[in-house]
């Protein structure tokens, strides 16, 4: 049995499920549900550019981790039920406006918009696996996997709203429990007292299909980044930020050149004939690493901002994090990625981290300008990106 032959079964509702006929493409009503997460990547990155300190760096880590458990449950949802049905369909809008009010709520949610954070967001993990229950009847390894996480996300739940009626230290604390309770639920596959774990290889994942969303997401962060480099260049339109900003975009070019040149597709192929590894090997890199990945996109937009506001200034510890740790953080997390998927070592994205990581100090002790702190980012991934295309022409991934 293979995830993309699941047993023969008779569905409750069988026009909600997808049909299992090779990768099955994105719909627009996917698409348009994805829109509101540029919302939510930018709310992200002013939220760093606002607080650029280990507090700040901390709490986006956190509420980014929340927003993404959003957005990737919905896309497993999605892997399984068909997004054009009728109630599908308006599920994801459900979610989407969820997502928007969460979006929304970003800036203050630390203050007064916490509690309005945490209610949105039980709804939304509440109400999607409610009603995935309802679609799926009929389809056992599919009711047993949400039957045992619905008690799980509401213990998350619960964590949740006590937050979010709390403050200050106590509701990071109570949030960030929530967020490590999910990440190991899912991770040895929510057991429940008598009733087991649901097993990965029993998810029936077609894994091409959560490959080519989360590179959507990807996407979604990387058109973001520019948008925040536009939206401050116009702001400050003259000839030295006129190099700056070429320079911005061109790192935003190198990111989305080392992601989608040739690992993006070739990933999707590797998962989606992954047999019964397929759940397993999307939990790890889609639940887990693709976050990692999007944290260097929204720390390099960050740094962007600066870059652009400051092209000449002293790099500050601050700014070094930002400008070369955006890309590290970003490399490291594909350099994951492509080491669960191939089971090799990526050893240029290895080498370009460590490169990114010593330059850092180097650049504060020096006073480097900002511009050559970026410069050397860049550097450093288009480096990658000529490895590649070396190891392409050997024939090597």
């Amino acid at each position: 049995m293979t995830p993309s032959e699941p047993p023969a079964v008779t569905p409750a509702h069988p026009g909600l499920l997808r049909a299992r006929r090779g990768v099955q493409p994105t719909t627009s009503t996917e698409l348009f549900f994805d829109l509101v997460f540029i919302f939510t990547i930018t709310q992200l990155s002013h939220y760093l550019i606002e607080h650029p300190d280990w507090r700040g760096a901390g709490r986006t880590a956190l509420l980014l981790a929340l927003v993404w458990f959003v957005w990737v449950y919905t896309t497993w949802l999605t892997n399984w039920l068909h997004p054009d049905r009728g109630p599908v369909r308006a599920m994801l809008i459900g979610v989407a406006l969820g997502s928007l009010l969460l979006s929304a709520a970003i800036p203050q949610s630390f203050a007064g918009t916490g509690l309005l954070f945490a209610v949105v967001y039980v709804t939304v993990q509440v109400g999607r696996t409610i009603f995935a229950l309802w679609a799926v009847q009929g389809t056992p390894w599919l009711v047993d996997g949400f039957q045992k996480s619905l008690p799980w996300i509401v213990g998350t739940s619960v964590l949740m709203v006590v937050g979010g009626l709390v403050g200050g230290a106590a509701r990071e604390a109570l949030w960030a429990s929530a967020v490590v309770l999910d990440v190991v639920g899912l991770l040895i596959g929510y057991p429940l007292p008598g009733r087991g774990r649901s097993r990965p290889e029993r998810w029936m994942v077609e894994g091409g299909h959560l490959a080519e969303r989360s590179s959507a997401f990807v996407l979604i962060a990387l058109g973001e980044s520019i948008l925040v480099t536009g939206t401050t260049f116009t702001s400050h339109v003259n000839v030295v930020m006129s190099g700056a900003f070429l320079m911005a975009f061109a790192g935003s070019v190198a990111l989305w050149w080392v992601y989608f040149a040739r690992t993006a597709p070739a990933a999707t192929q590797v998962i989606a004939q992954a047999g019964e590894r397929t759940g397993a090997l999307s939990r790890v890199a889609f639940n887990y690493l693709h976050p990692v990945i999007v944290a260097g996109v929204i720390v390099t937009s960050a740094g962007d901002e600066r870059l652009l506001r400051e092209p000449g200034a002293p790099t500050t510890t601050v700014t070094a994090l930002l400008t070369l740790g955006g890309p590290a953080l970003f490399l490291a997390g594909h350099a994951a990625y492509m080491a669960v998927l191939w089971r090799t070592v990526p050893t240029s994205r290895i080498a370009a981290v460590v490169v990114l990581l010593a330059l850092m100090p180097v650049c504060v002790w020096l006073g480097a300008p900002v511009t050559v702190c970026a410069a050397a980012a860049l550097a450093v991934a288009v480096a990658v990106i000529l490895a590649d295309r070396s190891q392409a022409r050997r024939g090597v991934q």
